[in-house]
């Protein structure tokens, strides 16, 4: 009778199994595919990530993008509808040996020369910027958001994008710089700076703590707006776009100077550079024959030392927590050979 009681236990139990086995199936094939997949990695919402390297904020380099991610730097984020790249640096951290300003950014691999150039797209909205800093400081508050940079000469760079927003400002600026690229020394390099949105990187404020007024035409942190940079035949062509904004375009040659004589220097660049140093020409070929590449992401502009922004002695986790940092989100992107705009 014992036995008997035995095998039953064990059919009741293997009974139960296969019913609870059972509902684990069903109810698994309920669940959506996508609450099942795995992490998603940056290349997997952008897959272009092998033709970069990068550079983060806390001095983590990669060259294998593919299945890399880094925590509180480069990763996926969902804001409800669509994934995105995220790019998040402090005001203080690891920086590369030429520069002051930490950054979470991509650097091509590939390298060009204007005359035969290359082209660089990116659908982005910025979510942060620095809320301290000095606002008679040109590059406070700001991030660059794509760039191309020279890689032989002086190592200049042809073009920057940069997103600015002043504090208790709801709107920010869009403008880029150029650049000059010097035949002599380079003391006496300077930006040229051109509105799209708002204003360029010569307003700025009248003492460290007073703002000039907001820019009606500005775009909003998390506002999204796109760019493309295409150089073809030695000709940068720029476009910028925004859903409440007019389409802009911008043509300039990086194989022959725009200011090769001292009445070639802008107002703008006299205003901003001349009372502090000498200002230099350019040399009339600018950037022809000269190696280039692109650069994309968060390249933030605040720091302790130029724009007086706080630092937290470096500690990246207060920066995060007291909005001593910059943050850029990146839908789409693309890199590749630059087309004939006609």
């Amino acid at each position: 009778m014992k036995k008997i009681f035995y095998l039953l236990g064990i059919l009741a139990t293997l009974i139960a199994c296969k019913n609870n086995t059972k509902n684990i199936l069903e109810n698994t094939a309920k669940i959506p595919v996508e609450s099942m997949s795995q992490v998603k990695y940056p290349h997997d919402v952008i897959p272009f990530m092998q033709d970069w390297k990068i550079l983060c904020g806390d001095g983590t380099r990669s060259e294998d993008l593919v299945k890399f991610s880094k925590e509180d730097f480069f990763y996926v984020e969902n804001d409800g509808t669509t994934d995105w790249v995220v790019y998040k640096t402090p005001n203080a951290g690891i920086t590369s040996k030429t520069s002051s300003n930490t950054r979470t950014e991509l650097g091509q691999k590939a390298h060009w020369i204007p005359e035969t150039g290359g082209k660089l797209t990116g659908t982005l909205k910025v979510m942060h910027v620095s809320t301290t800093g000095d606002a008679t400081k040109a590059s406070s508050f700001s991030t660059v958001v794509g760039q191309i940079h020279s890689d032989e000469g002086h190592e200049n760079e042809p073009l920057k994008i940069f997103y600015k927003k002043f504090p208790g400002h709801k709107k920010g600026s869009v403008f880029w710089n150029y650049e000059i690229n010097t035949a002599g020394s380079n003391d006496g390099r300077w930006d040229f700076s051109t509105a799209v949105w708002g204003y360029d990187f010569s307003d700025v404020g009248t003492s460290a703590q007073e703002y000039p007024e907001e820019p009606e035409d500005g775009i909003a942190l998390g506002e999204e707006f796109s760019y493309e940079v295409n150089v073809f035949e030695g000709v940068m062509y720029l476009t910028f776009e925004s859903e409440r904004h007019e389409t802009i375009t911008f043509t300039k040659s990086l194989i022959k100077s725009d200011f090769v004589e001292k009445e070639d220097i802008p107002q703008q660049i006299i205003d901003v550079y001349a009372s502090r140093r000498t200002v230099s020409v350019e040399r009339d070929t600018a950037y022809a024959g000269e190696i280039n590449y692109f650069k994309q992401g968060c390249y933030n502009q605040a720091n302790g030392k130029a724009t007086k922004s706080e630092t937290y002695n470096g500690d990246i986790a207060k920066q995060y927590k007291n909005g001593s940092y910059a943050e850029v989100w990146f839908k789409n992107a693309t890199v590749g050979a630059g087309t004939d705009p006609k």
